[in-house]
Protein backbone atom coordinates (compact mmCIF):
# COMPACT_ATOMS: atom_id res chain seq x y z
CA UNK A 1 0.00 0.00 0.00
CA UNK A 2 0.98 3.49 -0.83
CA UNK A 3 2.02 5.50 1.86
CA UNK A 4 -0.07 8.57 2.21
CA UNK A 5 1.51 12.17 2.96
CA UNK A 6 0.12 15.57 3.20
CA UNK A 7 2.36 18.16 1.94
CA UNK A 8 2.63 21.40 3.18
CA UNK A 9 4.34 23.71 0.44
CA UNK A 10 5.60 27.12 -0.53
CA UNK A 11 6.08 26.60 -4.17
CA UNK A 12 8.76 27.20 -4.84
CA UNK A 13 10.91 26.04 -7.14
CA UNK A 14 12.52 23.04 -5.18
CA UNK A 15 8.59 22.75 -3.83
CA UNK A 16 7.30 22.10 -7.80
CA UNK A 17 9.61 19.05 -8.52
CA UNK A 18 8.70 17.97 -4.57
CA UNK A 19 5.43 17.66 -5.78
CA UNK A 20 6.28 16.02 -8.99
CA UNK A 21 7.94 13.19 -7.04
CA UNK A 22 5.20 12.75 -4.78
CA UNK A 23 2.68 12.51 -7.66
CA UNK A 24 5.01 10.01 -9.69
CA UNK A 25 6.08 7.77 -7.52
CA UNK A 26 3.92 4.02 -6.98
CA UNK A 27 4.83 4.21 -2.95
CA UNK A 28 3.03 7.71 -2.19
CA UNK A 29 -0.76 8.87 -2.12
CA UNK A 30 -1.13 13.04 -2.00
CA UNK A 31 -3.95 13.48 0.26
CA UNK A 32 -3.31 17.28 -0.05
CA UNK A 33 -1.59 20.22 -0.45
CA UNK A 34 -1.42 22.86 2.15
CA UNK A 35 0.53 26.32 1.30
CA UNK A 36 2.12 28.63 3.90
CA UNK A 37 3.55 32.18 2.97
CA UNK A 38 7.55 31.36 2.65
CA UNK A 39 9.55 32.26 -0.58
CA UNK A 40 7.10 34.02 -1.77
CA UNK A 41 3.85 35.67 -1.01
CA UNK A 42 0.71 33.36 -0.01
CA UNK A 43 -1.28 34.16 -2.97
CA UNK A 44 1.81 32.81 -5.19
CA UNK A 45 2.42 29.64 -3.12
CA UNK A 46 -1.38 29.10 -2.98
CA UNK A 47 -1.80 29.62 -6.68
CA UNK A 48 1.46 27.74 -7.81
CA UNK A 49 0.08 24.80 -6.08
CA UNK A 50 -3.21 24.60 -7.31
CA UNK A 51 -1.46 25.20 -11.23
CA UNK A 52 1.14 22.67 -10.42
CA UNK A 53 -1.60 20.10 -9.21
CA UNK A 54 -3.80 20.38 -12.49
CA UNK A 55 -0.66 20.04 -14.61
CA UNK A 56 0.59 17.21 -13.22
CA UNK A 57 -2.59 15.82 -13.17
CA UNK A 58 -2.80 15.53 -9.13
CA UNK A 59 -6.22 15.13 -7.97
CA UNK A 60 -5.58 16.68 -4.50
CA UNK A 61 -7.17 19.61 -2.60
CA UNK A 62 -5.30 22.25 -1.82
CA UNK A 63 -6.10 24.27 1.21
CA UNK A 64 -4.72 27.67 1.81
CA UNK A 65 -2.62 28.69 5.00
CA UNK A 66 -1.07 31.28 6.95
CA UNK A 67 0.10 34.57 5.16
CA UNK A 68 2.72 35.67 8.11
CA UNK A 69 5.02 34.21 10.33
CA UNK A 70 3.35 34.08 13.59
CA UNK A 71 5.71 36.79 15.31
CA UNK A 72 8.14 38.66 13.24
CA UNK A 73 7.87 40.31 9.49
CA UNK A 74 7.59 38.01 6.37
CA UNK A 75 11.07 37.23 4.85
CA UNK A 76 10.71 36.20 0.93
CA UNK A 77 13.22 33.77 -1.24
CA UNK A 78 12.19 35.58 -4.78
CA UNK A 79 15.77 36.54 -5.42
CA UNK A 80 15.92 32.46 -5.30
CA UNK A 81 12.62 31.11 -7.11
CA UNK A 82 11.50 34.63 -9.12
CA UNK A 83 8.98 36.57 -8.06
CA UNK A 84 5.83 34.34 -9.02
CA UNK A 85 7.99 31.32 -7.41
CA UNK A 86 8.39 29.51 -10.27
CA UNK A 87 11.22 31.26 -12.01
CA UNK A 88 9.10 33.16 -14.20
CA UNK A 89 7.75 30.18 -15.68
CA UNK A 90 3.50 30.04 -16.00
CA UNK A 91 1.43 27.14 -15.96
CA UNK A 92 -1.82 27.30 -17.12
CA UNK A 93 -4.51 28.84 -14.97
CA UNK A 94 -6.29 25.81 -12.36
CA UNK A 95 -9.89 25.41 -12.93
CA UNK A 96 -10.42 24.44 -9.37
CA UNK A 97 -9.97 26.55 -6.26
CA UNK A 98 -8.27 26.02 -3.03
CA UNK A 99 -10.64 24.11 -0.55
CA UNK A 100 -13.08 26.79 1.40
CA UNK A 101 -11.66 25.29 4.81
CA UNK A 102 -8.33 26.88 6.24
CA UNK A 103 -4.84 24.95 6.45
CA UNK A 104 -4.82 24.47 9.89
CA UNK A 105 -8.46 23.23 9.49
CA UNK A 106 -7.76 20.89 6.89
CA UNK A 107 -4.36 19.53 8.27
CA UNK A 108 -6.35 18.97 11.66
CA UNK A 109 -9.22 16.98 10.10
CA UNK A 110 -7.26 14.98 7.34
CA UNK A 111 -4.91 13.44 10.41
CA UNK A 112 -8.02 13.36 12.70
CA UNK A 113 -10.07 11.03 10.22
CA UNK A 114 -6.91 8.60 10.00
CA UNK A 115 -4.77 8.72 13.19
CA UNK A 116 -1.35 6.66 12.53
CA UNK A 117 -2.03 6.59 8.49
CA UNK A 118 -0.75 9.79 6.94
CA UNK A 119 2.90 10.94 6.91
CA UNK A 120 2.70 14.96 7.34
CA UNK A 121 5.75 16.63 5.40
CA UNK A 122 6.66 20.30 5.50
CA UNK A 123 9.05 21.96 3.17
CA UNK A 124 8.13 25.73 4.14
CA UNK A 125 8.15 27.96 6.87
CA UNK A 126 6.34 25.55 10.02
CA UNK A 127 4.08 28.49 10.51
CA UNK A 128 0.79 26.14 9.67
CA UNK A 129 1.99 23.15 11.62
CA UNK A 130 2.85 25.41 14.71
CA UNK A 131 -0.65 26.64 14.65
CA UNK A 132 -2.47 23.59 14.27
CA UNK A 133 -0.50 21.87 17.15
CA UNK A 134 -1.61 25.20 19.46
CA UNK A 135 -5.36 24.44 18.23
CA UNK A 136 -5.09 20.82 18.15
CA UNK A 137 -2.21 19.35 19.85
CA UNK A 138 -3.34 15.38 19.10
CA UNK A 139 -1.97 16.54 15.55
CA UNK A 140 1.51 14.79 17.26
CA UNK A 141 -0.09 11.72 17.99
CA UNK A 142 -2.43 11.48 14.15
CA UNK A 143 0.66 11.74 12.08
CA UNK A 144 2.42 8.74 11.20
CA UNK A 145 5.46 10.64 11.19
CA UNK A 146 6.81 13.92 10.75
CA UNK A 147 9.42 15.13 7.97
CA UNK A 148 10.38 18.52 7.43
CA UNK A 149 12.64 20.18 5.05
CA UNK A 150 14.57 22.86 7.43
CA UNK A 151 17.04 23.70 9.47
CA UNK A 152 20.67 22.36 9.70
CA UNK A 153 23.75 21.56 12.15
CA UNK A 154 26.50 23.55 9.73
CA UNK A 155 26.12 26.82 8.32
CA UNK A 156 22.79 28.70 7.18
CA UNK A 157 21.73 30.56 4.30
CA UNK A 158 19.63 32.91 5.38
CA UNK A 159 22.04 34.61 7.55
CA UNK A 160 25.18 32.44 8.48
CA UNK A 161 23.75 30.72 11.09
CA UNK A 162 19.72 29.71 10.23
CA UNK A 163 18.12 27.68 7.48
CA UNK A 164 15.77 29.82 5.23
CA UNK A 165 12.68 27.81 6.36
CA UNK A 166 13.48 28.22 9.98
CA UNK A 167 14.34 31.66 10.02
CA UNK A 168 11.43 32.75 8.42
CA UNK A 169 9.79 31.62 11.52
CA UNK A 170 11.76 30.50 14.13
CA UNK A 171 9.24 30.72 17.28
CA UNK A 172 6.74 28.22 14.48
CA UNK A 173 9.97 26.05 14.51
CA UNK A 174 10.36 26.21 18.21
CA UNK A 175 6.81 24.71 18.82
CA UNK A 176 7.21 21.89 16.38
CA UNK A 177 10.51 20.74 17.87
CA UNK A 178 9.21 20.70 21.32
CA UNK A 179 5.96 18.74 20.18
CA UNK A 180 5.94 15.25 21.69
CA UNK A 181 7.00 13.52 18.10
CA UNK A 182 9.84 12.77 16.71
CA UNK A 183 10.50 14.98 13.97
CA UNK A 184 12.84 14.00 10.94
CA UNK A 185 14.98 17.57 10.06
CA UNK A 186 16.17 16.82 6.22
CA UNK A 187 18.28 20.36 6.28
CA UNK A 188 20.70 21.88 4.58
CA UNK A 189 23.46 19.32 5.80
CA UNK A 190 21.67 16.68 3.24
CA UNK A 191 19.77 18.62 1.07
CA UNK A 192 23.01 20.63 -0.71
CA UNK A 193 24.29 16.59 -1.26
CA UNK A 194 21.03 16.65 -4.41
CA UNK A 195 23.12 19.06 -6.88
CA UNK A 196 20.88 19.01 -10.04
CA UNK A 197 24.07 19.32 -11.74
CA UNK A 198 24.38 18.41 -15.95
CA UNK A 199 25.27 14.96 -15.71
CA UNK A 200 21.83 14.93 -13.44
CA UNK A 201 19.90 17.15 -15.74
CA UNK A 202 20.99 14.44 -18.78
CA UNK A 203 18.76 11.84 -16.92
CA UNK A 204 15.76 14.36 -18.05
CA UNK A 205 16.20 14.65 -21.05
CA UNK A 206 13.74 12.35 -22.35
CA UNK A 207 10.96 14.00 -20.78
CA UNK A 208 9.31 15.54 -22.99
CA UNK A 209 6.95 18.48 -22.11
CA UNK A 210 7.54 18.33 -18.41
CA UNK A 211 11.31 18.81 -19.14
CA UNK A 212 11.00 21.37 -21.63
CA UNK A 213 7.98 23.40 -19.93
CA UNK A 214 9.31 22.86 -16.13
CA UNK A 215 12.30 21.24 -15.50
CA UNK A 216 14.82 23.35 -17.36
CA UNK A 217 13.40 26.92 -16.95
CA UNK A 218 13.37 26.21 -13.27
CA UNK A 219 16.63 24.46 -12.92
CA UNK A 220 18.31 27.09 -15.14
CA UNK A 221 16.62 30.14 -13.42
CA UNK A 222 17.79 28.49 -10.14
CA UNK A 223 21.09 27.86 -11.05
CA UNK A 224 21.39 31.81 -11.65
CA UNK A 225 22.24 31.79 -8.12
CA UNK A 226 25.27 32.36 -6.92
CA UNK A 227 25.66 29.43 -4.22
CA UNK A 228 24.58 27.34 -7.52
CA UNK A 229 26.27 28.56 -10.09
CA UNK A 230 28.90 25.84 -9.89
CA UNK A 231 27.85 22.28 -9.16
CA UNK A 232 23.97 22.70 -9.93
CA UNK A 233 20.85 24.18 -7.60
CA UNK A 234 20.02 21.68 -5.14
CA UNK A 235 16.39 20.58 -4.91
CA UNK A 236 15.85 20.61 -1.19
CA UNK A 237 12.24 19.78 -0.66
CA UNK A 238 12.49 16.53 -2.86
CA UNK A 239 14.63 15.30 -0.25
CA UNK A 240 12.08 15.87 2.48
CA UNK A 241 9.66 13.42 -0.11
CA UNK A 242 12.41 10.96 -0.69
CA UNK A 243 13.29 10.22 3.19
CA UNK A 244 9.37 9.39 3.01
CA UNK A 245 9.15 7.31 0.04
CA UNK A 246 12.47 5.38 0.42
CA UNK A 247 13.54 5.93 4.12
CA UNK A 248 16.93 4.28 3.22
CA UNK A 249 17.99 6.72 0.63
CA UNK A 250 19.08 9.05 3.37
CA UNK A 251 21.13 8.27 6.62
CA UNK A 252 19.42 10.09 9.57
CA UNK A 253 20.69 9.91 13.43
CA UNK A 254 19.17 10.73 16.65
CA UNK A 255 19.63 14.11 17.89
CA UNK A 256 18.08 16.55 20.21
CA UNK A 257 17.31 20.00 18.20
CA UNK A 258 16.26 23.02 20.12
CA UNK A 259 15.95 26.29 18.02
CA UNK A 260 16.91 29.50 18.93
CA UNK A 261 14.84 32.54 18.99
CA UNK A 262 16.43 35.13 20.71
CA UNK A 263 20.07 35.23 19.36
CA UNK A 264 21.72 38.70 18.39
CA UNK A 265 23.25 37.06 15.55
CA UNK A 266 22.01 33.30 15.81
CA UNK A 267 18.67 33.66 15.56
CA UNK A 268 16.67 30.83 13.49
CA UNK A 269 19.77 28.34 14.19
CA UNK A 270 18.86 24.43 15.14
CA UNK A 271 20.89 24.23 17.74
CA UNK A 272 21.85 19.88 17.03
CA UNK A 273 23.18 17.65 19.98
CA UNK A 274 23.89 14.43 18.64
CA UNK A 275 25.65 13.43 22.32
CA UNK A 276 21.92 13.94 23.66
CA UNK A 277 20.92 10.53 26.40
CA UNK A 278 18.40 8.71 23.89
CA UNK A 279 15.37 9.93 26.14
CA UNK A 280 16.30 13.45 25.32
CA UNK A 281 16.39 13.01 21.83
CA UNK A 282 13.58 14.62 19.35
CA UNK A 283 14.73 14.13 16.06
CA UNK A 284 16.35 12.17 13.51
CA UNK A 285 18.74 14.49 11.76
CA UNK A 286 19.54 13.47 8.11
CA UNK A 287 23.02 13.28 7.25
CA UNK A 288 24.16 11.46 4.34
CA UNK A 289 22.46 10.56 0.91
CA UNK A 290 22.52 8.23 -1.70
CA UNK A 291 23.35 10.13 -4.34
CA UNK A 292 23.06 8.04 -7.34
CA UNK A 293 19.93 5.73 -5.63
CA UNK A 294 18.21 8.95 -4.80
CA UNK A 295 18.12 10.49 -8.30
CA UNK A 296 17.27 7.09 -9.60
CA UNK A 297 14.15 7.38 -7.95
CA UNK A 298 14.06 10.91 -8.56
CA UNK A 299 14.04 10.19 -12.43
CA UNK A 300 11.38 7.39 -12.04
CA UNK A 301 8.89 9.78 -10.40
CA UNK A 302 9.14 12.76 -13.36
CA UNK A 303 9.32 9.84 -15.74
CA UNK A 304 5.60 8.71 -14.96
CA UNK A 305 4.29 12.17 -14.34
CA UNK A 306 5.99 13.41 -17.75
CA UNK A 307 4.05 10.39 -19.38
CA UNK A 308 0.75 11.08 -17.56
CA UNK A 309 0.44 14.79 -18.13
CA UNK A 310 -3.00 15.56 -19.01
Amino acid sequence: MPKKILLDCDPGIDDALAIALAHGSDGIEVVGLTSVAGNVDLDNTTNNAQRLAEYYGLDAPVARGADRALLRDNVRADHVHGTNGLGGVVLPAASRSAVDEHAVEFIIDRLRSAPGEISLVAVGPLTNIALALRREPRVAEWAAEFVIMGGSFGRGNVTPAAEFNIGADPEAAAVVFGAPWRTTMVGLDLTLQARASEPVRARFSDLGRLERELISPVLDFAGRNEQYRERGPAVHDVCAVARVLDPGLITAVPARVEVETAGRFTTGMTVVDFNAPAERCNAEVATELDQDAFWDVVTAGFRKVAAGLP
